[in-house]
């Protein structure tokens, strides 16, 4: 999965709004003001890197299992992954794991917000 398709898939989800807080360079997923994704190009690398939060059992494991999926950059390691975008990851891996991500933000909110972001997946 490439950048302009990660992009595509993070902003079929509802409700998402894409910014920049951290600068033009590093764009910031959220769903109710709350951060689920960020991408942006690798440090020294050619690829885009996607930061997504993660139940810290499974990071583990994932990380065991893909190469390019290592402890969250910039972010807490416990509870985020950094997928690095280089075609290793089937396109259906990284897809759940965008879905994951974005689950674990909705299951924390308020029950109105939560039922409301559920009705339209």
């Amino acid at each position: 999965m490439n950048f302009e398709q990660s992009q595509q898939y993070i902003m079929s989800k509802p409700e998402v709004v894409e910014n920049f807080p951290f600068g033009s360079d590093v764009r910031v997923y959220k769903v109710k003001h709350k951060m689920f994704a960020t991408l942006s190009m690798g440090k020294n690398s050619e690829h885009y890197w996607l930061n997504l939060k993660c139940d810290p059992q499974e990071a583990l494991l994932l990380r065991d299992a893909f190469p390019s999926i290592i402890p969250g950059y910039h972010m807490n390691k416990k509870h985020w992954n950094t997928l690095i975008l280089d075609g290793t990851i089937p396109e259906e891996e990284v897809q759940r794991l965008i879905h994951n991500s974005y689950m674990l933000v909705v299951s924390c909110m308020t029950d109105d917000n939560r039922q409301a972001i559920e009705a339209q997946l």
